[in-house]
């Protein structure tokens, strides 16, 4: 699996499509289904930060995961905002340690950090 970080509008679905050769048809947004590309890994999260954790092994047979960098700046006041930062974070943790790649996106160019 590849892990492919980065913020919002950084270019990680253009290194998907133009490096990796995917298709936009290829790509699932936020939904677990037989797609190779899963996008918005954050988004999924907040829908039950609870179950961040149970997501590990269908990611991990992805063959890319895309997710947005959340982890930075002002922490946020509402609960359920720290929660989903924090789950995304631990989940992202996890996927990037057994991840054969991971490449964080910064002004459309790719950093390989693994």
């Amino acid at each position: 699996m590849i892990l492919i970080t980065g913020g919002v509008a950084s270019g990680k679905r253009t290194y998907a499509r133009r490096t990796l050769g995917y298709t936009d048809e290829q790509m699932a947004d936020a939904v677990l289904d037989a797609r190779p590309v899963l996008y918005n890994l954050q988004n999924l999260v907040a829908r039950a930060p609870e179950n961040a954790q149970g997501l590990f092994d269908a990611l991990r047979e992805k063959d890319v995961v895309i997710v947005c960098e959340v982890g930075s700046g002002i922490v946020p006041l509402d609960r359920n905002e720290r929660e989903t930062r924090e789950q995304t974070g631990r989940l992202v943790n996890r996927l990037a340690a057994e991840a054969e790649r991971v490449v964080r996106m910064v002004c459309g160019l790719p950093q390989v950090l693994k």
